[in-house]
């Protein structure tokens, strides 16, 4: 029934647009009674994001149930992937919620509300991980806060791509990133992994500093 509601309100949504439609039309198109309605949403915004209640839960019993001797950065990046599975396995409906969210600023903002909430539980479970370590709650802020913005950058792509190509790929490249910055030297590092490689440059005394910084970046460059 949950599926049956959220459904016929999105297509009135498209159809009529997000203010025009109200519970009564949504119901009539369900063929439920309003109690129906409110029995599984609590207002039609709601309708809007069905899924993401569930997938919440589905991502913390997965965090209270992760092994603490494995990377810690790991297992967020993991967590963050049940988020985007959930986008990916409806691409329509995906694509067309992020032009709605788009549309209705209040929809966008009931997003973000979400968004907040995803990255309190990703803050939560590093903070407990790095308990015992110097500045621990501040870095598990702060990695948390790198989380959700490199997923979403990935999975706007490709929301903004109409949901063409491959989601999974675009949000790890994304994710890649942390993962580099963060990744194994956990909160006692400084970033990086310890995979890192040095570049070491001799350059001529008294080279000009612009000469020195373009063979620098070259170095960097080399694969």
């Amino acid at each position: 029934m949950r599926e049956v509601l959220a459904e016929a309100a999105f297509q009135l949504f498209m159809e009529r647009g997000f203010e025009r439609t109200t519970v009564d039309d949504i119901v009539a198109r369900a063929g439920v009674g309003r109690r129906s309605f409110f029995r599984y949403f609590p207002s039609k915004d709601d309708a809007v994001f069905p899924d993401h209640e569930s997938c919440l839960a589905d991502m913390t019993a997965f965090l209270d149930a992760a092994d603490d001797t494995r990377d810690a950065v790991d297992v967020v990046l993991e967590a963050a992937g049940i988020v985007l599975r959930m986008y990916a396995a409806n691409p329509e409906f995906s694509v067309q919620r992020y032009r709605l969210t788009r549309q209705v600023p209040g929809l966008r903002t009931y997003e973000l509300s979400f968004v907040r909430r995803y990255e309190r539980t990703f803050a939560g479970y590093l903070t407990r991980r790095w308990a015992d370590a110097e500045d621990g709650a501040l870095r598990a802020e702060v990695v948390a806060a790198a989380v959700v913005a490199a997923h979403n950058n990935g999975l706007r792509a490709w929301l903004r791509s109409g949901g063409e190509g491959d989601a999974e790929a675009s949000v790890d490249h994304a994710l890649g990133l942390v993962r580099r910055i963060w990744g194994e030297a956990g909160p006692a590092g400084a970033g990086g992994t310890s995979d890192d490689e040095v570049v070491v440059m001799v350059a001529p005394k008294g080279a000009p500093m612009w000469r020195v910084i373009q063979r620098v970046e070259s170095a960097l460059r080399e694969d």
